[in-house]
């Protein structure tokens, strides 16, 4: 894969550091959008990024603030909720890895966390011809609010057992959606997924997603 490591993503007037890695034959690229507060050196999202990649896709890790911007957010905490922002970001991204040459051939799936999911599923209904699947991990997808029901893209979301609060707000999601989807729960988890072997199951759901829709909707 040529393009691999850190890099720098330019985004409007933004440059958005990036890890990118994988196997030289990736059947798909998974691009990642971290949740509030967080970054792209999120161990849960590095540790499924690595499933991922053993499992056949690039990944990309992205940090969606700028460096500026995040010492503004960790002081005011409002970037981090701007979901038309994170989502423009996401889908500049998306754009980005289209005119790549060892990228721009593979399916793209998105993964988000938290917010993440609905900027996620944002930028999903907005780039329908490029987003091939859209998986929640903890999420928030209620925040995507009249977006969800313009998503095409099969979208997985997956909640803690003992996260009931976020399980009604993916119910009031899902009932939005009309892309195929899935609201699968893990027993035994909180909301971040701390549990012994809950992140891995989340890993291993989203390998399985990814890979069963590898092909772009028409």
């Amino acid at each position: 894969m040529a393009t691999r490591g850190q890099v720098s993503i330019p985004v409007g007037a933004a440059g958005l550091p990036a890890d990118i890695d994988g196997p030289d034959d990736a059947t798909g690229v998974v691009l990642f959008a971290h949740g509030s507060g967080s970054s792209r050196h999120s161990p849960r999202n590095v540790a499924v990024a690595r499933t991922l990649q053993r499992r056949g896709s690039a990944t990309v890790l992205v940090d969606l603030l700028t460096a500026e911007e995040d010492e503004v957010d960790a002081v005011t905490a409002e970037l981090r909720f701007d979901i038309g922002m994170l989502a423009d970001r996401l889908a500049g991204i998306v754009d980005w890895l289209g005119a790549e040459p060892s990228l721009g051939r593979l399916p793209v799936g998105l993964f988000g966390a938290s917010t993440g999911a609905a900027a996620a599923l944002v930028a999903a209904a907005s780039r329908p011809d490029r987003v091939a699947a859209v998986v929640s991990r903890g999420g928030r997808p209620d925040l995507a609010g009249s977006a969800l029901s313009a998503v095409r893209a099969p979208t997985l979301m997956l909640v803690g057992g003992l996260d009931e609060q976020v399980i009604a707000l993916n119910e009031q999601a899902a009932a939005a959606l009309t892309a195929p989807h899935e609201l699968r729960i893990v027993p035994g988890a909180t909301h971040l997924f701390e549990e012994p072997g809950t992140l891995e199951q989340v890993a291993d759901a989203a390998g399985d997603w990814f890979a069963s829709h590898r092909a772009v909707p028409a």
